[in-house]
């Protein structure tokens, strides 16, 4: 067997099969030309579609690069946008979506959840809402529930002033929140609306606990002006410990 395979004769027949087959491979590709992918098939391949994705967050984003639309778990959710750039917020801890503008600035959310408590209480909050221009929440729709006690809001804030939330002003709310209760506080806070003179937005959940929930489902708040600028406007206190601050 191995002589037949090494005799010249099956060599020579061997290789110039190959040589035949080779010869006749070329031939074809060069009169056919390459082959070319259809619109239909590159429309395919550019929009695959699936019956299921699982992931932990989604990005959507303009060509040019600039965030919209994000759709996130709790360990991932982002913090604020400010012209397409992202910073940090230590108090967003939900699942839900952040909606930005043309520019890749924050102007509305979404957020949702709930638990059971260590001491078996059932908790659950709902919260959607969209911004005024680089402003705080013109309009929102909550629902929270602690144990027994359930409170549901629609508010609509007349809150749209000359001063923009820029990061320089989102980072001087957060000093003011900071600081303790007292006559230094107060006129931190008479210095602030000074310098950025803005009506501030109303804060819904202020007075709103298990005992005391909102008198309305449905109502303009007024806000009085040392509450208001007392803590940063997207910041606005819970209704438990087990609901996250709004967005």
């Amino acid at each position: 067997m191995f002589r037949l395979f090494s005799h010249p004769r099956f060599l020579a027949i061997y290789s110039g099969t190959l040589t035949l087959v080779f010869v006749a491979t070329t031939a074809t590709n060069l009169w056919h030309g390459p082959r070319r992918i259809s619109a239909a098939e590159q429309h395919d391949f550019r929009h695959p579609d699936f019956d299921q994705l699982t992931v932990h967050r989604i990005n959507i984003v303009e060509p040019d690069g600039t965030p919209r639309l994000i759709i996130s778990d709790k360990a991932e959710f982002p913090g604020g946008f400010y012209m397409g750039k992202e910073t940090s917020r230590a108090d967003r801890s939900s699942a839900g979506m952040l909606f930005n503008d043309d520019e890749g600035t924050e102007n509305g959310g979404m957020l949702f959840g709930g638990n059971r408590s260590a001491d078996r209480q059932f908790h659950s909050y709902g919260h959607l809402s969209f911004d005024g221009y680089e402003q705080d929440q013109s309009m929102s729709l909550d629902s929270n529930q602690d144990g027994d006690e359930r409170t549901t809001a629609y508010q609509i804030n007349d809150n749209i002033g000359d001063t923009l939330f820029t990061p320089e002003v989102m980072a001087g709310f957060a000093a003011l929140h900071a600081m303790p209760e007292g006559p230094a506080k107060q006129k931190a806070i008479a210095d602030f609306k000074a310098k950025y003179p803005t009506p501030c937005a109303p804060e819904p959940h202020s007075n709103a606990t298990p005992t005391n929930p909102p008198s309305s489902v449905s109502a303009i708040l007024t806000a009085t002006p040392a509450s208001c600028c007392a803590s940063p406007p997207t910041e606005r206190p819970p209704c438990s410990s087990s609901t996250p601050p709004a967005k």
